[in-house]
Protein backbone atom coordinates (compact mmCIF):
# COMPACT_ATOMS: atom_id res chain seq x y z
CA UNK A 1 0.00 0.00 0.00
CA UNK A 2 3.03 2.27 0.82
CA UNK A 3 4.64 1.56 -2.75
CA UNK A 4 1.40 2.19 -4.79
CA UNK A 5 1.08 5.88 -2.39
CA UNK A 6 4.65 6.81 -3.18
CA UNK A 7 4.06 5.73 -7.04
CA UNK A 8 0.92 7.91 -7.40
CA UNK A 9 2.15 10.85 -5.88
CA UNK A 10 5.43 10.54 -7.79
CA UNK A 11 2.50 10.09 -11.36
CA UNK A 12 0.91 13.62 -9.73
CA UNK A 13 4.24 15.03 -9.72
CA UNK A 14 5.20 14.20 -13.34
CA UNK A 15 1.92 15.07 -14.38
CA UNK A 16 2.15 18.46 -12.92
CA UNK A 17 5.44 18.62 -14.41
CA UNK A 18 4.55 18.00 -17.97
CA UNK A 19 1.41 20.23 -17.65
CA UNK A 20 3.75 22.88 -16.63
CA UNK A 21 5.92 21.90 -19.72
CA UNK A 22 2.90 21.97 -22.21
CA UNK A 23 2.32 25.59 -21.34
CA UNK A 24 5.99 26.92 -21.15
CA UNK A 25 6.38 25.14 -24.57
CA UNK A 26 3.19 27.58 -26.56
CA UNK A 27 4.67 30.44 -24.84
CA UNK A 28 8.35 29.84 -26.33
CA UNK A 29 7.12 28.89 -29.48
CA UNK A 30 5.13 32.62 -29.84
CA UNK A 31 7.72 34.33 -28.54
CA UNK A 32 10.31 32.75 -30.74
CA UNK A 33 7.54 33.92 -33.26
CA UNK A 34 7.71 37.28 -32.37
CA UNK A 35 11.22 38.16 -32.41
CA UNK A 36 12.00 37.02 -36.15
CA UNK A 37 10.62 40.50 -37.63
CA UNK A 38 12.34 42.32 -34.71
CA UNK A 39 15.58 40.52 -36.00
CA UNK A 40 14.85 41.06 -39.82
CA UNK A 41 14.08 44.61 -39.03
CA UNK A 42 17.63 44.75 -37.26
CA UNK A 43 19.80 43.30 -39.94
CA UNK A 44 17.90 45.57 -42.28
CA UNK A 45 18.71 48.53 -40.13
CA UNK A 46 22.61 47.49 -39.89
CA UNK A 47 22.65 47.53 -43.45
CA UNK A 48 21.23 50.49 -44.10
CA UNK A 49 23.52 52.46 -41.21
CA UNK A 50 26.69 50.99 -42.76
CA UNK A 51 25.38 52.20 -46.52
CA UNK A 52 25.50 56.05 -44.68
CA UNK A 53 28.65 55.23 -43.28
CA UNK A 54 30.21 54.35 -46.71
CA UNK A 55 28.24 57.50 -48.59
CA UNK A 56 30.31 60.86 -48.95
CA UNK A 57 27.65 63.18 -48.88
CA UNK A 58 29.65 65.87 -50.18
CA UNK A 59 29.31 64.26 -53.35
CA UNK A 60 25.75 64.18 -53.53
CA UNK A 61 22.93 67.05 -53.98
CA UNK A 62 22.90 66.24 -49.92
CA UNK A 63 25.49 68.61 -49.38
CA UNK A 64 23.80 71.50 -48.45
CA UNK A 65 22.89 69.41 -45.30
CA UNK A 66 26.30 69.28 -43.60
CA UNK A 67 24.70 67.86 -40.12
CA UNK A 68 22.43 65.41 -42.36
CA UNK A 69 24.51 62.21 -42.26
CA UNK A 70 24.70 62.28 -38.47
CA UNK A 71 21.15 62.78 -38.71
CA UNK A 72 20.49 59.48 -40.30
CA UNK A 73 23.16 57.68 -38.25
CA UNK A 74 21.36 58.98 -34.81
CA UNK A 75 17.93 58.15 -36.56
CA UNK A 76 18.83 54.81 -37.38
CA UNK A 77 21.13 53.67 -34.32
CA UNK A 78 17.66 54.55 -31.88
CA UNK A 79 15.62 52.39 -33.97
CA UNK A 80 18.14 49.40 -33.74
CA UNK A 81 17.83 50.41 -30.30
CA UNK A 82 14.16 49.69 -30.07
CA UNK A 83 14.52 46.80 -31.48
CA UNK A 84 17.53 45.64 -29.25
CA UNK A 85 15.38 46.80 -26.05
CA UNK A 86 12.31 44.75 -27.61
CA UNK A 87 14.72 41.83 -28.20
CA UNK A 88 15.46 42.22 -24.55
CA UNK A 89 11.98 41.60 -23.56
CA UNK A 90 11.45 38.69 -25.48
CA UNK A 91 14.79 37.19 -24.18
CA UNK A 92 13.22 37.64 -20.74
CA UNK A 93 10.22 35.68 -21.44
CA UNK A 94 12.37 32.72 -23.21
CA UNK A 95 14.19 32.90 -19.36
CA UNK A 96 11.05 33.04 -17.23
CA UNK A 97 9.99 29.57 -19.78
CA UNK A 98 13.48 28.29 -18.44
CA UNK A 99 13.29 29.08 -14.82
CA UNK A 100 9.66 28.05 -14.84
CA UNK A 101 10.55 24.35 -16.40
CA UNK A 102 13.73 24.23 -14.31
CA UNK A 103 12.09 24.55 -11.31
CA UNK A 104 9.23 22.62 -12.11
CA UNK A 105 11.67 19.65 -13.49
CA UNK A 106 13.67 20.17 -9.49
CA UNK A 107 10.43 20.12 -7.74
CA UNK A 108 9.57 16.76 -9.50
CA UNK A 109 12.90 15.01 -8.81
CA UNK A 110 12.81 16.16 -5.21
CA UNK A 111 9.32 14.36 -5.02
CA UNK A 112 10.99 11.24 -6.81
CA UNK A 113 13.76 11.22 -4.54
CA UNK A 114 11.76 11.52 -1.57
CA UNK A 115 9.93 8.56 -2.62
CA UNK A 116 12.86 6.45 -4.22
CA UNK A 117 13.16 3.87 -1.20
CA UNK A 118 9.43 3.11 -1.00
CA UNK A 119 8.51 2.70 -4.87
CA UNK A 120 11.94 0.74 -5.81
CA UNK A 121 13.77 0.48 -8.89
CA UNK A 122 11.95 -2.11 -10.37
CA UNK A 123 8.63 -0.34 -10.01
CA UNK A 124 10.33 2.54 -11.26
CA UNK A 125 11.49 0.73 -14.38
CA UNK A 126 8.26 -0.75 -15.20
CA UNK A 127 6.07 0.16 -18.13
CA UNK A 128 3.31 -0.91 -19.80
CA UNK A 129 2.28 -0.80 -23.93
CA UNK A 130 0.05 2.80 -22.68
CA UNK A 131 2.24 4.38 -20.17
CA UNK A 132 6.21 4.58 -20.23
CA UNK A 133 8.21 3.97 -16.59
CA UNK A 134 8.83 6.82 -14.19
CA UNK A 135 12.32 5.93 -15.33
CA UNK A 136 11.68 7.63 -18.77
CA UNK A 137 9.77 10.33 -18.02
CA UNK A 138 12.46 11.07 -15.58
CA UNK A 139 14.93 11.29 -18.55
CA UNK A 140 12.63 12.95 -20.81
CA UNK A 141 12.30 15.60 -18.09
CA UNK A 142 16.29 16.48 -17.94
CA UNK A 143 15.91 16.58 -21.74
CA UNK A 144 13.44 19.36 -21.94
CA UNK A 145 15.40 21.32 -19.35
CA UNK A 146 18.34 20.97 -21.11
CA UNK A 147 17.00 22.26 -24.18
CA UNK A 148 15.47 25.39 -22.60
CA UNK A 149 18.82 26.27 -20.90
CA UNK A 150 20.78 25.38 -24.00
CA UNK A 151 18.67 27.13 -26.75
CA UNK A 152 18.72 30.34 -24.07
CA UNK A 153 22.15 30.41 -23.28
CA UNK A 154 22.96 30.58 -27.38
CA UNK A 155 20.77 32.74 -27.73
CA UNK A 156 21.28 35.33 -24.62
CA UNK A 157 25.55 35.12 -26.03
CA UNK A 158 24.73 35.89 -29.85
CA UNK A 159 23.13 39.10 -28.61
CA UNK A 160 25.49 40.08 -26.24
CA UNK A 161 27.81 39.87 -28.68
CA UNK A 162 26.30 42.35 -30.53
CA UNK A 163 28.21 45.68 -31.62
CA UNK A 164 27.57 48.74 -33.33
CA UNK A 165 31.33 48.72 -34.49
CA UNK A 166 30.79 45.02 -36.21
CA UNK A 167 27.93 46.50 -38.71
CA UNK A 168 28.19 43.02 -41.19
CA UNK A 169 27.78 41.09 -37.51
CA UNK A 170 24.02 42.48 -37.42
CA UNK A 171 23.06 41.88 -40.72
CA UNK A 172 23.53 38.52 -40.02
CA UNK A 173 21.59 38.15 -37.55
CA UNK A 174 18.73 36.34 -38.29
CA UNK A 175 21.13 33.48 -39.78
CA UNK A 176 22.92 33.86 -36.96
CA UNK A 177 19.85 33.50 -34.44
CA UNK A 178 18.81 30.59 -36.72
CA UNK A 179 21.94 28.41 -36.64
CA UNK A 180 21.60 28.09 -33.14
CA UNK A 181 18.25 26.49 -33.17
CA UNK A 182 19.71 23.90 -36.02
CA UNK A 183 22.12 23.30 -32.94
CA UNK A 184 19.40 20.64 -31.28
CA UNK A 185 16.34 18.94 -32.44
CA UNK A 186 13.49 21.46 -32.18
CA UNK A 187 10.58 19.02 -31.93
CA UNK A 188 12.38 17.77 -28.83
CA UNK A 189 9.54 18.98 -26.27
CA UNK A 190 6.59 18.51 -28.60
CA UNK A 191 7.77 14.73 -29.46
CA UNK A 192 8.39 14.79 -25.36
CA UNK A 193 4.77 15.56 -24.71
CA UNK A 194 3.54 12.76 -27.30
CA UNK A 195 5.46 10.41 -25.80
CA UNK A 196 3.50 11.09 -22.65
CA UNK A 197 -0.09 11.84 -24.14
CA UNK A 198 -1.52 8.34 -23.25
CA UNK A 199 0.13 9.19 -19.49
CA UNK A 200 -1.30 12.65 -19.39
CA UNK A 201 -4.60 11.09 -20.31
CA UNK A 202 -5.08 8.13 -17.69
CA UNK A 203 -4.42 10.75 -15.05
CA UNK A 204 -6.85 12.58 -16.08
CA UNK A 205 -9.40 9.87 -16.48
CA UNK A 206 -8.60 8.38 -12.52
Amino acid sequence: MAQKQALLAVHQALEKCFQAIEKQQSLWDSTLMECSPLLSSLSNLAEQLQACNNVDFKNTPFREFPDLKHRLKYKLTQAMEINLENLGEKMNVLQRVQDTTSNQVSTCFQMYELHADTIGLTAVLERSSLNPSVADMLEWLQDVEWFYKNQYLAKKILLQNISYDNLPNIQALPQSWNRTTEQVDQDLVQDTLLKVAFFMDSRQGS
